[in-house]
């Protein structure tokens, strides 16, 4: 069940299921989806979720958003950890395994790969990329480079619990099964 500090708000039309916490004095607006069914999501004091965001926990990798957060409309945000005070703008993608440094700043469409480490302070550019530990930036256009980097991170390993090269029939059974239980 969720635990809801009584001075946070969560609009009528949000989706709070399973192993969730909202701190003090945060909000989650309407359509936001904080799903919990799969591991634990912890959102901090005074953090905002805006309409349409997902944050969603997994079992090796929660989801822990620190206090003083903005998490922007449209976001995924898949078992990582976001520290204390960072701005993550509308439709950013984190990944499992990935932390986020206090302070930072996630600007329109960045995506975080799995296990990539961002220092505080740091900003990822708009539509730009961040893979490894520590983190490296990448502009879209450099694909090569990303994978390179992005590679190691194991995101089937990580996200699915397969070896590179494990087929999809194999995955989404594994997936089918993982979320028969929370429906």
């Amino acid at each position: 069940m969720p635990t809801i500090h009584p001075t946070a708000t969560v609009a009528s039309s949000a989706v709070v299921t399973g192993d969730v916490t909202i701190g003090a004095h945060s909000r989650v607006l309407h359509q936001a989806v904080l799903n919990g069914d799969l591991g634990p999501v912890v959102i901090g004091e005074y953090a905002v979720v805006m309409e349409h965001a997902l944050l969603r926990g997994r079992a090796a990798h929660p989801c822990a958003i620190g206090s003083h957060v903005l998490v922007g409309p449209h976001t995924h945000l898949n078992g990582c950890t976001i520290e204390d005070e960072v701005f993550v703008a509308t439709g950013v993608s984190v990944f499992p395994g990935a932390m986020i440094g206090t302070r930072s700043e996630l600007r329109i469409s960045s995506v975080v790969h799995v296990n990539t480490t961002l220092a505080p302070g740091t900003t990822v550019p708009i539509g730009w990329i961040a893979a490894g530990q520590p983190a490296e930036l990448f502009s879209p256009d450099r694909h090569d480079a990303l994978w390179a980097a992005q590679e190691p991170l194991d995101f089937p390993g990580t996200v699915y619990g397969v070896p590179r090269g494990t087929s999809m029939v194999e995955i989404m059974r594994r997936q089918s099964a993982a979320f028969a239980s929370t429906a």
